[in-house]
């Protein structure tokens, strides 16, 4: 079967102007710059945060080269130090007064069988991805539970739902982060937030070549029913659609970004 053509990429719709948006690990060649670039193609202003502080720097250059520096910010943020967290966010109303959207995308994968697996592992691939996604949103919440709205989006995975070997930390992780997701949808409600998050199948970036092998790669890349893996860009659509008043009335959904359902 041939593989379809990759689609064009879609411009933006200014969804967002006005809004101020938050965006976790957006250093990298990943899902999260390119929701960063989304967000600002939509005409939102844009914090991003990420442990790397060289790539943070370089990105923040060149994003706020292309849509302004008064659209662009940049801090460092390790999303297991709370105040890290705290800083980030408080950026983010300092520019510009107010929080409206907090996409939580920091996360750490990692291949390990689980009779080889260390406490190590667990506990650093737990305590980013779903630890990090939990204080990111507690920060969040406080603040726009104050101000009556806001949305927090944040990336999960189809591993969530689905059994790969090797992945039994970055599973349950995501797995944690579709629950924490619900609950918080359901504890914010009342507040006018909105709390969704994403389920990207295979989304590829440079990291995912790095810590998977191409063997694996091609047998993932099979399963999916248009024979290719996201781009970047495609997650980021649907995380800007579950930002945007198009999903108003959607709260504690996990949205597959799949051409495969579990």
């Amino acid at each position: 079967m041939d593989r379809p053509d990759k689609p064009e990429y879609v411009t933006g719709h200014g969804l967002l102007v006005g809004r101020t948006a938050v965006v976790t690990a957006a250093a990298g060649a990943g899902i999260g710059c390119a929701t960063a670039r989304r967000l600002l193609e939509e005409g939102a202003r844009v914090v991003i945060g990420d442990a790397h502080t060289r790539r943070l720097k370089e990105a923040e250059t060149r994003l706020a080269a292309e849509f302004g520096p008064d659209r662009v910010a940049g801090r460092p943020c390790d999303v297991t130090e709370e105040t890290d967290v705290g800083a980030l966010l408080d950026l983010a109303q300092e520019r510009h007064g107010r929080l409206d959207i907090l996409v939580n995308n920091a996360g750490l994968g990692g291949t390990a069988e689980l009779t080889d697996m260390t406490d190590e592992q667990w506990d650093t691939v737990l305590d980013v991805t779903l630890g990090g996604t939990f204080r990111c949103t507690r920060a969040a919440l406080r603040r726009m539970k104050a101000a009556h709205g806001g949305v927090i989006v944040n990336n999960a995975s189809v591993l969530g739902w689905r059994a790969q070997a090797g992945q039994a930390h970055y599973a349950a992780a995501k797995a944690g982060v579709m629950a924490l997701t619900r609950c918080a949808a359901v504890e914010a409600a009342a507040y006018g937030v909105r709390v969704n998050a994403v389920a990207p199948s295979l989304a590829m970036h440079p990291h995912l070549v790095k810590v998977t092998t191409p063997e694996v790669l091609a047998e993932l890349t099979a399963r999916e029913a248009f024979r290719r893996y996201a781009e970047p860009w495609e997650v980021a659509n649907v995380i800007v659609f579950l930002a945007s008043g198009y999903s108003s009335y959607m709260t504690g959904e996990i949205v597959p970004v799949s051409c495969r359902h579990p």
